[in-house]
């Protein structure tokens, strides 16, 4: 069985957001996989995706203060300045971390490690919503 969805993720405030449960709710054919894998696409340059600690929060904000520091704004040796002064990290961001994950179903779920989660990062100061593409294949 092939199936591909497309789904929107509400805007987010600027900073990590653990996005597994909202991915299960988007996707309620997830259930009908046996075995298979989900591959999950990020339709924007300004965001990325990741996978990593779902239990404490502590985690996603240490994230967002590395990446912060790894990809500061206001650079003056950026020449992708007109969106402001967030966008040129962002596209770092994005670029460092990645726009697709693609996972393992079993038996009707995403096939995590225990403290694993899906991450939404989210660069920018004012993002408008993020929209997914989801292709799951499997049986």
């Amino acid at each position: 069985m092939w199936y591909q969805k497309e789904f929107n993720l509400p805007a987010k405030p600027r900073g990590f957001h653990l996005i597994t449960d909202e991915v299960y709710a988007a996707l309620p054919e997830l259930k009908e996989l046996r075995i298979g894998l989900a591959h999950i696409h990020l339709q924007h340059t300004s965001a990325a995706l990741t996978l990593n600690e779902n239990a404490d929060p502590s985690v996603r904000v240490d994230f967002e203060r590395y990446f912060n520091r790894l990809a500061p704004e206001n650079e003056l040796y950026y020449t992708h300045t007109y969106e402001g002064a967030d966008d040129m990290p962002a596209h770092l961001k994005s670029s460092l971390l990645g726009v697709s994950l693609t996972l393992p179903i079993t038996n009707g779920r995403l096939n995590l490690g225990t403290w694993q989660g899906i991450y939404l990062c989210e660069p920018r100061n004012s993002a408008g919503k993020r929209r997914l593409v989801v292709t799951l294949q499997g049986e």
